[in-house]
């Protein structure tokens, strides 16, 4: 069945595959990328690299580039998206770019978890990649946003829908809209909707995209949309229903309040605010095929997106403070889950990687301290087996109090309960508890630099 897919999606994707490979671009020797390891929840084997330039914004902004079918990180950052990798260095903001390791190099933006906030696909794991570089680079919350070409395009309109509460802005060269490309079957293709053949009102393809984060009430990304009108690849009409989509989203009428011409193949409308930072931006490209983005059009986007506004520091930030606990059992750390820093985010064991989320600062009030102004806490003040252990603003109450002893148990002031693992569990995920305090080697810990 597997062999099957993938001949399956080969034969489907043709057109991409053909078009992707005509444009693979050259790499560039200045786009030096990092591969990191161990970054957070990563259910689809997603690798993640990153650029992050010598000299970094004291408080940068996060670009989430996403490459194409059949490409790799080190092809969009040497390629067509070298743009980005530029303007970083004049900037100082920091680059994450997710890569896919699918045979056919697509993301997924098709099964049911792809569609659905932390569902279990590529999105899950590229929001991994998110945090864990929020909490490495002290990011500015207010400017992480994503780009994508083709399937990172397609990608890019599911990122925006299904957290709108971390990206800002998104910029989409050649997409579709989020969910367009569904299916139900395992397939990863949609000939409908590459075809530009599934046509709804904007208010069924925005109720499309509220429902891959139901209940969600708060605002959505300003978003840039590009299109080629002779798209034959993932076909023009769904530029179209990409503005329905997003307009919806935003309350905004489908008549456009600004329409000019940049340059004269181009016309571009703005829906909303009309200035640079539009609410929305659309970008018709005329005569131009599934070949975006073409030269100096990543200018605009870097001006869509905010990422021009940054003013680079001497270097690039130090290692972050505190100390490692790691189990004396498992040999594994103790960790926040995803790198979240909001109150009551969950802890668990997962492999010693040093991050900012993995280390750990002893006060002289015996608080364990994360990020510099959270505590270790017993969730709701639980003194009974099985209490979670979480992150919490420091209050200073007993809840966050912890004697770190001789024999290697660190328990906790108000419930005299041990630091423990779920079931005394060992892998990677095991959630952090509270415990009868027994002397087993899940409740036994050394503190590492």
């Amino acid at each position: 069945m597997r062999r099957m897919l993938r001949v399956a999606l080969v034969v489907a994707m043709g057109p991409i595959i053909a078009l992707s490979l005509f444009l693979l671009p050259r790499p560039a020797a200045a786009a030096a990328l990092t591969q990191v390891t161990g970054f957070g929840t990563n259910p689809t084997n997603l690798r993640m690299y990153t650029y992050v330039p010598d000299r970094l914004a004291s408080r940068p902004a996060l670009l989430v580039l996403v490459h194409y079918c059949t490409g790799t990180a080190a092809a969009i950052a040497g390629g067509n998206g070298r743009d980005y990798i530029t303007a970083a260095d004049r900037y100082g903001y920091v680059v994450v770019l997710p890569e896919a390791t699918r045979s056919e190099k697509c993301f997924d933006v098709s099964s049911p978890a792809a569609l659905r906030r932390d569902g279990g696909s590529d999105s899950t794991g590229i929001m991994s990649m998110v945090n864990w570089a929020r909490s490495r680079y002290n990011v500015d919350p207010a400017r992480i946003v994503v780009s994508g070409f083709s399937s990172g395009a397609m990608m890019t309109n599911v990122l925006a829908a299904q957290y709108p509460d971390v990206f800002s802005a998104a910029s989409a060269f050649s997409g579709v809209p989020a969910g367009c490309f569904a299916t139900t079957n395992g397939s990863l293709w949609n000939s409908q909707c590459s075809g530009g053949n599934l046509i709804r009102t904007a208010q069924q393809w925005g109720d499309t995209a509220r429902a891959m984060y139901p209940g969600y009430t708060g605002r959505y990304p300003r978003i840039q949309l590009w299109h080629g009108d002779r798209d034959t690849t993932l076909a023009y009409p769904n530029y179209g229903e990409e503005i329905k989509q997003w307009t919806n989203l935003h309350g905004l009428s489908t008549t456009p309040a600004f329409t000019d011409r940049p340059q004269s193949s181009w016309t571009r409308t703005r829906y909303g605010t009309t200035g640079t930072q539009a609410t929305i931006e659309g970008v018709s490209i005329a005569g131009v095929g599934h070949d975006l983005p073409q030269g100096g059009q990543l200018a605009y986007a870097i001006s869509f997106l905010g990422l021009d506004t940054g003013t680079p520091g001497s270097s690039s930030p130090p290692a972050p403070a505190g100390v490692m606990i790691a189990g004396t059992g498992s040999g594994r750390c103790v960790d926040v889950v995803g790198a979240a820093t909001t109150n009551a985010a969950a802890t668990q064991i997962y492999d010693c990687h040093g991050n900012s989320n993995q280390r750990w600062t002893a006060t002289s009030s015996k608080q364990l301290t994360v990020y510099g102004n959270k505590c270790l806490d017993a969730s709701g003040r639980g003194t009974t087996n099985g209490t979670a252990v979480i992150i919490y603003d420091c209050s200073g109450q007993a809840n966050q109090q912890w004697d770190v002893r001789s024999d290697g148990t660190i328990v906790g002031v108000q419930s005299g309960l041990c630091l423990d693992t779920t079931g005394g569990g060992t892998a990677n995920g095991t959630r952090v508890v509270l415990w009868s305090c027994s002397g087993g080697a899940s409740q036994k810990w050394s503190l590492r630099s």
